[in-house]
């Protein structure tokens, strides 16, 4: 059965690994917060241990160019019916959110260097907007 929602994690293409999975779980747990639903409904095992709810959709983690991260983040980000969780530089150096806040008030939006990009929405949509980047290796 097909959803007719998407979810898609993009981070920036060359970053170490470590820094990859940090952007993927950063973004993944922003844009969860923000989804209009919660997870599916527990499980429980065989043995009769209870399992926490997942997410039901897949999560292709792809990679994109700093450019094309900005223009997904830009594109995205003005659809209404998208929600969009950018994860940038100015955060992931800061080691304070109260630190981030500032920084990010005194950076200019052109010099805003996307890390990572989570897109959740209507399925066409997500896919218009990712189809042509690739899987992350």
């Amino acid at each position: 059965m097909s959803l007719p929602t998407k979810l898609v994690l993009v981070v920036r293409a060359g970053l170490p690994q470590a820094l990859a999975v940090n952007a993927a779980a950063v973004v993944g747990l922003s844009l969860g917060a923000r989804l209009p639903h919660p997870p599916a409904r527990d499980g429980e095992d065989a043995s009769g241990v209870r399992h926490a709810g997942l997410n039901p959709h897949p999560v292709p983690v792809l990679t994109a160019t700093p450019a094309e991260l900005a223009d997904l983040h830009a594109k995205a980000g003005a659809d209404e019916d998208l929600i969009t969780v950018g994860f940038n530089e100015v955060a992931r150096r800061a080691r304070d959110y109260e630190v981030y806040l500032a920084d990010l008030a005194a950076t200019p939006g052109e010099e805003v260097e996307f890390v990572a990009v989570g897109v959740f929405g209507p399925r066409g949509r997500v896919t218009a907007l990712t189809r042509r980047l690739p899987l992350h290796e």
